[in-house]
Parts: structure tokens; sequence; C-alpha cells
């Protein structure tokens, strides 16, 4: 008996080892690969019934298979959009959140062969190819989120240097006081084209900006691209205009990468409301002329 609380005690640290690790593998790995295996096992099932089906015309929508896939296609769909208030809640074991979202990505892609096998490969100018566009375009949002969460975090953590988007906007200024200070020797034409690089907006450049790291009009680089070292003063203050454009890119790397990381949702959540909707229609017009 005294040996109890060891053993017991023995069992938790295994235990605990066992949950970390399965905290540091993917979610795509979750349970070595079981929602991909699933998913598989899905589409094969469907595929094989598609294909065994001895029937002329070919299996579609308004066929008895046809209804069995869009019906699977319909429950998953529901189930698969509840991950956004499924994140709201913190759990662990079968169905924590890591499981859930391994879940719905390996089951989300198995909707692209059940939702096309469920057309009989059959499109049109309708509701029903409208439904199952917008599918796809959620699946393959969904696709591009995957690979943005696995990618880009270790760039963002990469180009930030231990320094947060505020230091970032600080170690600007920083060069900013600088080369006003440095900028008071120069003549009129060169003071005016570090004067519009200090005025200009940091973050100007709107969406597209942020998206392509393109800034085609940044004042500091029509400054260094102008200016030319005639004396002390003219090196130091192109010396400055240097750094300020290192840390432009550096705060535009930041933010290009946060964009790249945010864009997908943008495209991911309304197109899920608006497949919702297309599958609202086309279930109550199926049923409406059946």
């Amino acid at each position: 008996m005294a040996s109890l609380p060891k053993d017991r005690a023995a069992t938790r640290f295994v235990d605990d080892e066992k949950r970390r690790d399965a905290d540091h593998v993917s979610f795509l790995k979750h349970r070595n690969w079981r929602w991909l295996k699933i998913a598989l096992a899905l589409s094969l099932v469907a595929g094989l019934g598609y294909a065994l089906i001895d029937q002329e015309p070919r299996p579609n929508g308004g066929s008895w298979y046809g209804y069995t896939l869009g019906t699977i296609g319909l429950a998953l769909i529901v189930w698969l959009s509840l991950l956004g208030i499924r994140k709201r809640k913190i759990t662990t074991g079968h169905w924590s959140l890591k499981a859930w979202t391994s879940a719905h990505v390996w089951l989300g892609l198995s909707l692209i062969v059940i939702g096309t096998l469920h057309t009989g490969f059959q499109v049109g100018w309708n509701v029903h190819t409208l439904a199952y566009a917008l599918m796809l375009l959620v699946i393959l949002s969904g696709i591009y989120g995957v690979w943005a969460y696995a990618t880009l975090p270790a760039e963002l953590s990469a180009n930030r240097k231990e320094m947060t988007r505020g230091d970032m906007i600080e170690a600007l200024k920083a060069i900013d006081r600088q080369l006003e200070t440095a900028a008071q020797p120069l003549g009129r034409e060169q003071s005016d084209l570090v004067i519009a690089s200090l005025e200009q907006d940091v973050f100007y450049g709107g969406a597209w900006g942020r998206l392509t790291g393109s800034y085609p009009g940044c004042a500091t680089n029509r400054a260094l691209r102008s200016m030319t070292a005639t004396d002390e003063a003219s090196e130091r203050v192109i010396a400055l205009l240097q750094r300020r454009a290192e840390q432009l890119a550096q705060i535009r790397r930041h933010l290009r990468i946060q964009a790249l990381l945010e864009i997908w949702l943008f495209i991911h959540i309304p197109a899920t409301i608006a497949l919702l909707a297309a599958l609202t229609a086309h279930v109550v017009s199926v049923f409406y002329y059946w």
C-alpha cells in the first residue's frame, strides 16, 4: 500500500509527458493522422460507391446516391462551420480544439470528392452550382489559411528580431529625431527631400501596399536616390536615411506578413456564410420541386 502514491505519481508523470508531446504535434498530424485517414476512407467509399453503381444515366444530385452524398456533405458543412463557436471553449481530450481543427481541415478536404460526386459532374447557371462553387472557394481559402499559419508565424518572428510593433515605431521615431537635426545644415532642395520623407505616413499605401509590400511612392527611397554626398553633413543625412529605409522595410514586412495571415479570413468566413445561405436555397428548391 505504501507504494501506491508513488505509482500514481509515476502514472501522472507519464500522462503529463504524453500530453506535452501531443501539444507539440501539429494539428494536421493529430492522433497519428487520424482525421486524414478518416477523410481518405470517406472519400474512397464515396468514390467506389459512385464507380460501382451500375445505372444509366450515371448518378447525379437527383438520384438516391446523390441524395445520400448530399446529406453527408450538408451535415459535414454545417458541423465544420461550428469551429468558430468551438474555439471559444478550451477543453482537452478527444474533442480538444486541436482534434476539432484537425477534423475541420481533413474532412473539409474530403468535401471536394463528396460534393463533386453529388453533382454527378453536372453544372449550370443555377443555385445548385453556386453552392458547389462557394464550397470550393471556402475549401481553397481554408487551404491557404493552413499554409499561412504553418509558415508565416516563423517569418513574422524572424522579422521582429525580438521587437514588438511598438518598439519598431519607437526605433523609427528615434531615427527621425536624429535626421531632423542632421538635416539642418543642408540646402533647400535636399532639406525638402528629408522633410517629405519625415512627413509621409508610415502606414501609407493602403491594403494593396500591405499585401504586396510595394511602396513605389516612398519618400525616403526617393530622397536616397536624389541626394549626393558632398560634405560631412550630407553624408550623415544619407546614412540616417539608409537606416530609416531599413527600419521602414522591417515595419512593412511586419505589416505584410500580418496581412497575409489575416486576409484569408476576409474570404473564408463571408464565403462560409454565403455557402450556408446557398445550401439552404439549394435544399429548399430540391424539396420544393421533388
